[in-house]
């Protein structure tokens, strides 16, 4: 019976994280992005993020993207500075043929930092991603 449940591994699809310019409120924010680097749609994706470390934990946020075209991203929230001392953890869902896709992704804390910031695909643009 276990034998028989297949669980699908999911390939192409990252998160990241970039400093932006904040026309609004002329500062830089850091954002999260999801990235699909795969040849196909990723449809009814939902991403549920969090921080912790060993003393506290935020409240969970849950964020409904729809569908993300094939090589293309999507902004998922902004982090305030205050969780990049924090673990940040994003988990993602999505559907590709009618198969349901899971993944943790997880940014250790004091990672999300501008000496990381290497080219991250898709978006052309330098910070720090997780695959």
């Amino acid at each position: 019976m276990k034998e028989d449940i297949e669980i699908p591994v999911v390939k192409g699809v990252y998160i990241a994280v970039v400093k932006e310019w904040n026309e609004e409120f002329l500062a830089q924010d850091w954002n999260s992005y999801i990235i699909n680097d795969r040849d196909t749609a990723i449809e009814m994706v939902l991403v549920v993020t969090k921080g912790y470390d060993e003393e506290r934990k935020t409240s969970l946020l849950r964020h409904g993207i729809g569908k993300v075209e094939p090589k293309s991203f999507a902004k998922i929230e902004m982090l305030q500075e205050e969780l990049l001392a924090m673990n940040n953890e994003f988990s993602v869902t999505f559907f590709v043929d009618n198969k349901l896709y899971d993944k943790k992704y997880i940014f250790k804390k004091h990672s999300i930092n501008e000496k990381a910031f290497e080219e991250i695909p898709i978006m052309n643009q330098q910070g720090i991603y997780v695959k």
